[in-house]
């Protein structure tokens, strides 16, 4: 029902920056929480940011301060601006959305993802 689709990815100079965009499309009664999760290979996929309907953010420890989470509610996008960029940012990011459908069910949509490389 609900799709979504990253874009903004790429190769980055340590110390440079970039915005990630995910666009959300389909049929649902709404989402609730959009936000951004990162996996490097060999690595679990941890959480990079959040961000509810109402604005209510939530960032991991390593990228408080460098990156900023925002979100379009009636466009229905969530992006995600990195700065001061390290090599350890390096990694396929992936759009998640929790979705409630009509009806009333509540599913967990995510991207394919993009690849962020932060060169040293």
């Amino acid at each position: 029902q609900v799709q979504l689709v990253e874009s903004g990815g790429g190769l980055v100079q340590a110390g440079g920056s970039l915005r990630l965009s995910c666009a959300a499309s389909g049929i649902a009664w709404s989402i609730n929480v959009m936000g951004w999760y990162r996996q490097a290979p060999g690595l679990q996929r941890e959480l990079v940011a959040t961000i509810t309907s109402g604005g209510n953010t939530n960032y991991a420890d390593s990228v408080k301060g460098r990156f900023t989470i925002s979100r379009d509610n009636a466009k229905n996008t969530v992006s995600l601006q990195m700065n001061s960029l390290k090599p350890e940012d390096t990694a396929v990011y992936y759009c998640n959305a929790g979705v409630v459908l009509i009806g009333g069910t509540i599913t967990n949509s995510w991207g394919q993802g993009t690849q962020v490389t932060v060169s040293s």
